[in-house]
């Protein structure tokens, strides 16, 4: 029986860029776990040598492959260059970590010696994201690799061309057959992997997914699942004196990407009566430049994934303001047809909105009467992703990491700031491990402990009849 078939397209043009077959879960299972021995036993040395081969066709092919996320995602050129760019960085992040997280260590002591080694999981899924295709599942894919471990990976079902590349690329680099299997598919072929017989789950997604998949995996402690889920992520301003840089700052933490990063500013907190910065960010927000990843002068930002994302950005921007919202910039759809939105901004101030990630160009606004009522305002989320304090000095920063709830806690920059070369994730519903950064190594291979001497050595002198 032929398998059915996927399609996935420009979501500025409609136009097809990709079809090819959906599921084999069980066949591509079959491949990974024929592979999972030799590429265990292979050297370290050796795995390392062909990541770093993957790095450098990645960059050799850096812009074909920055002109395909952009085309399947909609993403500007700009911007797409930079997450190629990660792609072939994390590499070298990656043998660091391993090193450094998930190396060889040991110790002696009258003859005993006292080792501590890893080991590979053996076959781990990947369920990648469509916002950073290539970026965000490649920080899974690489140290699980380094680690030792075989890959099932399903890319997003609104970006198969970009995994299909990035799966060519690692076979250019001299990847052994089987190592690294594509599955492709939407949500019921991701239920199909993650109940697979499968040694752990990667993924990077929706807070909805990640709670089925911590039920699901709740009955299979052995298993690893490492899940970074997004957030409702808060940035205060508080005694800002340059309200132009201020603005910036607000207008790359809640529109970079459309709106479409884990790590977006969701909610601006400022003292009541601060009219000066949220003037300062309507004007800046007015002229940002919506459009296509092609289009000269280059957008700020492209159009959201796809008309159903848009159609929910839209229903969730119209629950903004049934529950009371002020609208100050609205939410505007330029054609029905195609998805691409205005960066809006609505004033929530003394409203009750969903606690629900509004994934796109949405900016809610919340005045407090004071620094206590800030920080309450930051924390009531249950997500824990990223939060941002803008203005303050030394001892206001202080306080706001002390009392923020997030992973990631930045000052005077961008929430969706973070190195490749930190920990990146959050804490409760943004997710668990730390995920697809530099502890990846920590959830990709498990540490065995060693006692070893090189002949039986010592006896009982103890309790023992004479």
């Amino acid at each position: 029986m032929p398998l059915a078939e996927l399609v996935s397209t420009d979501p500025c043009t409609g136009q097809v860029i990709w079809t090819g077959p959906v599921g084999g879960v069980a066949a591509a299972l079959a491949r990974a776990r024929a592979a999972a021995p030799g590429w265990a036993r292979t050297p370290l040395a050796e795995r390392i040598a062909i990541a770093r081969a993957f790095a450098d066709a990645a960059k050799a092919a850096a812009e074909d492959f920055a002109r395909l996320i952009a085309s399947e995602t909609g993403k500007p050129l700009w911007e797409t260059r930079t997450e190629v760019a990660s792609v072939a960085a994390k590499v070298e992040i990656s043998i660091t970590a391993q090193a450094e997280r998930a190396g060889e260590r040991g110790s002696e002591s009258g003859g005993v010696r006292q080792q501590l080694r890893h080991k590979p999981h053996g076959v781990l899924a990947v369920l990648g994201p469509y916002n950073f295709p290539a970026h965000l599942p490649n920080g899974h894919i690489v140290p699980a690799l380094l680690a030792g471990n075989v890959i099932l990976f399903k890319p997003s079902e609104q970006t198969p061309a970009v995994a299909d590349f990035m799966a060519a690329l690692w076979a250019k680099a001299g990847l052994p057959d089987g190592v690294l299997n594509i599955v492709h598919g939407g949500g019921d072929v991701g239920r199909d992997l993650a109940g697979a017989d499968i040694d752990g789950l990667l993924f990077t997604g929706s807070a909805h997914v990640g709670a089925a998949l911590a039920l699901q995996f709740a009955a299979m402690p052995h298993r690893i699942l490492a899940l970074e889920m997004g957030g409702n992520n808060p940035l205060v301003a508080w005694n800002v004196d340059d309200t132009g840089a201020a603005a910036a700052t607000v207008v790359q933490s809640a529109f970079l990407s459309a709106g479409q990063r884990c790590t977006n500013a969701r909610r601006l907190i400022i003292r009541d009566g601060d009219d000066r910065l949220v003037e300062a960010v309507l004007a800046l927000t007015d002229r940002l430049i919506v459009g296509a990843p092609f289009d000269e002068p280059q957008p700020f930002m492209g159009p959201v994934i796809s008309n159903a994302a848009a159609d929910g950005l839209e229903r969730g921007w119209t629950g903004l303001q049934a529950a009371g919202g002020r609208v100050l910039r609205p939410l505007l759809r330029a054609r029905a047809d195609r998805p691409f939105l205005s960066p809006a901004v609505i004033d929530m101030t003394g409203c009750t909105p969903s606690d629900d990630e509004l994934f796109g160009p949405v900016l809610q606004i919340i005045r407090v009467p004071d620094w206590d009522a800030a920080i309450a305002a930051a924390n009531a989320t249950r997500f824990g992703l990223a939060a941002g304090l803008i203005g303050g000095d030394g001892a206001l920063f202080d306080d706001f990491w002390a009392r923020s709830r997030a992973g990631i806690v930045n000052w005077n920059r961008p929430t969706n700031g973070a190195s490749s070369a930190a920990p990146f994730g959050g804490i409760g519903a943004s997710g668990n491990h730390r995920a697809s950064a530099y502890y990846a190594a920590d959830y990709c291979a498990f540490p065995v402990a060693t006692l070893a001497a090189d002949a039986l050595v010592g006896g009982i002198s103890v309790g023992l009849k004479p």
